[in-house]
């Protein structure tokens, strides 16, 4: 074999032995424990009805197949409002079959076709009311801005009272204090989601010269879809967790092959 020739290990068959494993028990905090969870604050199912007219490149004669797939770009629980707002799009894959450009293929028995895709983008957004909270969403705290001055004084000019003095803030200077929150973002996550569409060519016409009855091509598809999306809203959140020893598991042995004891 030459020297410079490399080899492929995906030419020969691997084959992969089983290895042991032990577990371990973790290390864990007992008591009462302050974490930072992500909480559920409301689960739904939103309703989003959609109108669309999707152009072709070329005639279309007939649709094969056409999968979906939901994208959410924007999901934003406005506080307090309680409003939340949905931005997405819905990703159509459509395959369908386009006659072939020769007129001379079509016979009144039959029309030569090929098969193409067209991949688009249909958007959607609405804006809903969360009114029954599994969770309170922990409310943002406002940013806070205060200014501040010192009382100066200084003797007035000539034409005043002697006695009597200048007494103003500097406006020479400026003091404020300031505090910032940085607070925790509502989030959502997508659960599942169902559509229900319609399809209707709004511009078809038939083929010319000896085609099959009733056959006809189209540019232009009209849709209707009927979408729900079920997703859940929640927010990071300080917890606390409690948590309590056991004396049995404390004392378990190792070497004792019961297994029937749990530790909680």
């Amino acid at each position: 074999m030459s020297e410079n020739k490399k080899i492929n290990t995906c030419d020969f068959p691997t084959t992969i032995n089983e290895c042991e494993n032990k577990p371990h028990k973790p290390n864990v905090s007992l008591g009462k424990i302050v974490t930072k969870v992500p909480v559920v604050l409301a689960e739904l199912t939103l309703q989003v009805n959609l109108d669309a007219c999707i152009k072709f490149p070329e005639p279309v004669l007939e649709i094969k197949d056409v999968k979906k797939h939901v994208k959410l770009v924007q999901c934003r629980l406005l506080l307090p409002t309680n409003k939340l707002f949905i931005k997405g799009f819905v990703r159509k894959n459509i395959q369908y079959a386009s006659p072939s450009k020769e007129i001379h293929e079509s016979t009144h028995k039959s029309v030569s076709s090929d098969i193409h895709s067209l991949t688009v983008d249909v958007p959607f957004h609405c804006v809903t009311e969360i009114k029954h909270f599994l969770t309170n969403p922990v409310m943002p705290e406002v940013n806070k801005r205060q200014e501040f001055d010192f009382l100066i004084s200084k003797p007035l000019p000539s034409g005043f009272p002697e006695k009597d003095e200048f007494q103003s803030s500097d406006l020479s200077q400026f003091h404020q204090e300031s505090t910032q929150f940085y607070n925790e973002l509502p989030f959502c996550e997508l659960i599942s989601s169902q559509i229900i569409e319609w399809d209707e060519a709004i511009n078809r016409t038939h083929i010319p010269a000896d085609a099959p009855l009733e056959e006809g091509y189209f540019t232009e598809l009209e849709e209707k879809m009927v979408l729900d999306i079920k997703l859940k809203v929640l927010q990071n959140q300080q917890v606390r967790v409690c948590s309590t020893t056991n004396d049995d598991c404390d004392h378990h042995d190792e070497s004792d092959d019961n297994d029937d004891y749990k530790c909680y």
